[in-house]
């Protein structure tokens, strides 16, 4: 179990912002790499893929990637200046004044 979290686990989520499947067919492949190591486990072999990862307390790699993108978006919201939101809903479009 330790194995599968320092090692696969890892490989799976670095950047994954940036590469991180959309298509159901994408996420299935990825999440097989877990699913595949799991199965390893003893005792494991026979239950079903969620019921390993209860047993585990691992996620499914779907919800971990959704997480991270979740966690990139707050990073980058704490980063971002406000003020830029409340001058571009103050602009001037096409010669009037935006509605706030």
């Amino acid at each position: 179990m330790q194995a599968c979290s320092v090692y696969v686990r890892p490989l799976l989520e670095f950047s994954s912002q940036v590469w991180s499947p959309h298509h159901k067919y994408l996420i299935d492949k990825v999440e097989s790499v877990q699913r595949f190591f799991t199965k390893r486990f003893s005792g494991l072999r026979g239950l079903s893929y969620c019921e390993r990862l209860n047993i585990l307390g691992f996620q499914t790699l779907e919800c971990r990637l959704f997480i991270n993108d979740l966690t990139l978006c707050y990073i980058l919201h704490q980063l971002c200046d406000t003020s830029l939101s409340t001058n571009l809903s103050n602009s001037v479009t096409r010669g009037r004044l935006a509605a706030a």
